[in-house]
């Protein structure tokens, strides 16, 4: 019972915060970062670059922006019109200008950011819990398959199969975490 207690938790835990990493919309950012159609107008009509990296100046100077690029310019997303705030990217797949991205996960089919990192390294977390509990349950029966006290030949099978999924995603999974943690620490992102 206690086995089947513990299991549960983390399996609701597990797909809590799965469904908080994939459900949780990106943040963009706020209408005072996107330009105004007179300053629109006016930026799109210059042709020198020189006079656009001003015009964005000017615009930015009433803005918390402090992150410039390269060759110290305001940085502008000209896909979604707006002046970026400081660690905020364009996503290619989601079409939009997401805060404090960290990248597009796959796995979860969404911008990992501003609005839904806690709950990928929860995710993450949880994952790993979940692969190392199902392996530390299932290894009593591997012994047993291995000194011959299992009798049952389909059962081995599934045993043997489920030790080396939980595993090998447990492996790959505490690089991950390990790897994210280390961005946490350090006040970075994978971009």
């Amino acid at each position: 019972v206690a086995y089947l207690v513990v299991f549960h938790i983390l399996f609701v835990l597990f797909v809590w915060t799965y469904w908080k990493s994939v459900f949780t919309l990106p943040i963009q950012p706020g209408k005072k970062f996107h330009m105004s159609y007179a300053d629109q107008e006016r930026y799109e009509s210059e042709e020198r670059p020189e006079v656009q990296r001003q015009i964005l100046a000017e615009i930015a100077r009433k803005l918390p922006v402090y992150t410039r690029t390269g060759s110290g310019g305001i940085r502008f997303c000209d896909r979604c019109q707006l002046i970026k705030p400081d660690r905020c990217h364009h996503c290619s797949v989601c079409a939009m200008c997401v805060l404090k991205m960290d990248h597009h996960c796959p796995w979860v089919n969404n911008c990992i950011g501003f609005s839904n990192y806690k709950f990928f390294l929860l995710f993450l977390a949880y994952s790993l819990l979940y692969c190392l509990y199902i392996a530390a349950t299932v290894f009593k029966y591997f012994i047993k398959y291995w000194t011959g006290e299992l009798t049952n030949g389909r059962s081995k099978f599934h045993i043997l199969f489920l030790l080396f999924v939980a595993v090998m995603f447990f492996v790959s999974l505490m690089f991950l975490f390990g790897y994210h943690c280390w961005l946490v620490s350090r006040n970075r992102s994978t971009l």
